[in-house]
């Protein structure tokens, strides 16, 4: 790909020499018109796609400071930024800029190239179909930057002060380009030349696989309106639901990363971050599907004597794990928040083997072992005396499974120092399950959209009565089926898929089982300073989100709890988004130990329930819009309501939780 941005880049610098060097004659004469018979749309193409992949400066700032903190796949790497509904105005700007100025003005450039070459008839055979894949992946752009900023422009980014339209007129939008754009590729046109499918990094131009793409998109953006507006989205669906969709994985929307700093390195490549598991994610997939750690650890480690040690160390499945009160948080509505797992979770879906590396599994190539040391091998830490700060206990966290809480953690925060990054711990030690290396080195192929989604889309439909291909069951079913076999683990899938057990939110995978879990379980602990052993009842989280909180084990819980699982690690953005839309799944507020200025009503009194005002909502507008376009940016936060609403707490259109 390298030789497609350096053409590219050559052929932009070539424009802007012939603009600046043009005679005095010419210069009425429109620029772009007069180089379009020279012009290829497909190298406008190739820079979008690679621009909105995003160099490591923009990607660990929007991908990994926001869309991961909102998502709840992963902890907040700064552990107090947008978890906490904050924000930095420079990391706004910066992704704001890369997607405005870059990808979507490029992107409208191919648009403006490839129909003026049409209406010339200077145009390729394949011309017309370069011009409807530019419109589907502007439509996936102008999804991105909504979903993020809220109202956006529709037809600008093309050099000149855009207009700004409400979220509503956007999708409305988007919805119609997907439509029209994917039913004007013309199938029948010949492959096209290998010099020209190498400029599209996702499908080599194979125009099949983006009418595809463009119908699973349509599908995505129709149901973000479920809630909002019921009869466009069900229209918008059921119509997009006829066409060809991306149901297998051979034609998810991915796109390869590159080792270096460019807009092809990876999303997860910033070595200094320890992208630990996320509470959330963990309580979705510990105990559910019924599949024991004991039989997955042979495929997960591979030196043999480790694999004694961690099987030693799996626990019953009704152990919380070691209880600490005093050092850990109760201020937080995670049932677990004082516990601490000494050890692997009996059953846990086999997914999170595949996602987070397990402590201690230093032999391992999963082994994260950043440039700049951001995972170490030492698994040793230190329990505090809550007042002295005295040891007064070591922990090793070799072969255990706990996630990092985010929040104002207080005084507490050095406490317990294998939760965090105190003195005995910083970049060196490995205390919690973290990303694992495949994803850290620039070698994997980040998913933009996976053929599970599709499935989980068809299975929400379906749910709600809307007229779909596949029933809700077995479009559910095969969603998690296409994510199993994504992970190579589609060996346990028949057994998972049959399983009653309910994971730490109170779903499980059985479609058949919608008997509710109750509200508390049983189970045994150990005091974590004494070692007494005792039982307790904890309770199952409530959701004031959905349904007041009395339903954990319905159809759409299933499918959104499973759809979460499946985007992980590549599409937070959607996990953050369908929370916005459904409150669902359960996400665990953030800890309130010490007061929260950003988050103002999460209280004492209230961090048990869940409410939309406790979470991120979305980015606001960088200083530099404001500051470059006035007109734009009062219109952008009049559609918002009004002064005072370019807030990260302030809901979009479509959000509902």
């Amino acid at each position: 790909m390298k030789h497609t941005i350096i053409k590219s880049a050559l052929f932009a610098a070539a424009i802007t020499m012939f603009s600046a060097c043009k005679k005095i004659t010419d210069i009425n004469t429109d620029p772009t018109a007069a180089s379009t018979d020279q012009v290829q749309v497909e190298y406008f193409i190739d820079n979008s796609i690679i621009k909105a992949q995003m160099d490591p400066g923009v990607s660990e700032r929007a991908f990994v400071l926001y869309w991961v903190a909102a998502g709840h796949q992963i902890s907040d790497a700064d552990g107090a930024t947008f978890s906490w509904g904050d924000y930095s105005d420079e990391w706004i700007g910066e992704y704001y800029n890369n997607q405005s100025s870059g990808a979507l003005n490029t992107i409208n450039s191919a648009i403006d190239v490839a129909t003026k070459q049409l209406s010339a008839g200077t145009n390729k055979n394949y011309t017309n179909n370069l011009l409807q894949v530019a419109r589907i992946w502007r439509a996936y752009l102008l999804s991105e930057m909504s979903d993020n900023f809220g109202p956006m422009p529709t037809t600008a980014f093309q050099g000149v002060n855009p207009e700004f339209q409400d979220v509503k007129t956007v999708y409305y939008y988007m919805l119609d380009e997907l439509k029209d754009a994917t039913s004007k590729l013309d199938l029948s046109v010949p492959a096209v030349p290998s010099v020209v499918s190498s400029e599209d990094p996702a499908y080599g131009f194979n125009f099949a696989k983006w009418q595809a793409y463009g119908n699973s998109l349509r599908l995505r953006l129709a149901m973000r309106l479920s809630e909002v507006d019921p009869a466009k989205a069900q229209a918008e669906f059921e119509d997009a639901a006829k066409g060809s969709l991306l149901t297998d994985n051979t034609q998810n929307f991915q796109i390869q990363e590159k080792p270096g700093w460019d807009d092809l390195s990876g999303m997860y490549t910033r070595c200094w971050y320890q992208l630990p598991e996320a509470v959330t994610f963990n309580n979705l997939v510990v105990n559910l599907g019924g599949v024991k750690s004991q039989t997955q650890i042979p495929n997960v480690i591979l030196d043999p004597a480790a694999q004694n040690t961690a099987i030693a160390n799996i626990k019953d499945a009704d152990y919380a794990g070691l209880y600490f009160p005093v050092q850990l948080t109760s201020k937080t509505n995670n049932p677990f928040a004082p516990f601490w797992l000494d050890g692997l979770p009996n059953t846990i879906d086999p997914r999170a083997y595949q996602i987070f590396y397990m402590p201690g599994n230093n032999s391992d190539p999963s082994f994260p072992n950043g440039t700049c040391g951001a995972v170490g091998g030492n698994t040793v830490g230190f329990v505090k005396d809550s007042t002295t700060r005295a040891v007064i206990k070591t922990i090793d966290a070799k072969f255990t499974w706990n996630p990092m809480p985010d929040g104002n953690w207080g005084a507490k925060g050095g406490v317990v120092d294998a939760l965090f990054q105190g003195a005995n711990i910083g970049v060196t030690t490995s205390m919690n399950p973290v990303l694992k290396q495949q994803f850290r080195t620039q070698t994997s192929k980040r998913v933009f959209f996976g053929a599970w989604e599709t499935y989980f889309l068809l299975a929400e439909g379906a749910e709600r009565g809307w007229n779909s291909p596949v029933d809700a069951k077995t479009a559910y079913e095969t969603g998690i089926a296409k994510s199993f076999d994504y992970w190579g683990v589609s060996q346990y899938l028949a057994s998972y898929l049959a399983s009653d057990d309910y994971n730490r939110a109170g779903t499980s995978v059985d479609w058949n089982n919608t008997t509710e879990p109750g509200n508390t379980h049983a189970m045994t602990y150990i005091d974590g300073i004494t070692g007494d052993t005792s039982t307790v009842n904890i309770n199952y989280p409530v959701n004031n989100l959905y349904k007041n909180g009395t339903v954990r084990n319905d159809h759409l819980t299933k499918i959104i709890t499973q759809k979460f699982i499946a985007q992980t690690p590549w599409l937070p953005l959607e996990t953050w988004s369908d929370h916005r839309r459904l409150g669902l799944p359960f996400f665990e507020n953030v800890v309130l130990e010490g007061p929260i200025q950003t988050l103002p009503a999460l209280t004492n009194a209230n961090y048990m329930t869940s409410s939309q005002q406790f979470f991120p909502q979305r980015m606001k507008y960088p200083s530099g819009l404001q500051n470059s376009n006035v007109k734009g940016y009062n219109q952008a936060v009049g559609e918002l309501g009004g002064q005072g609403s370019d807030q990260v707490l302030t809901p979009l259109w479509w959000a509902q939780h």
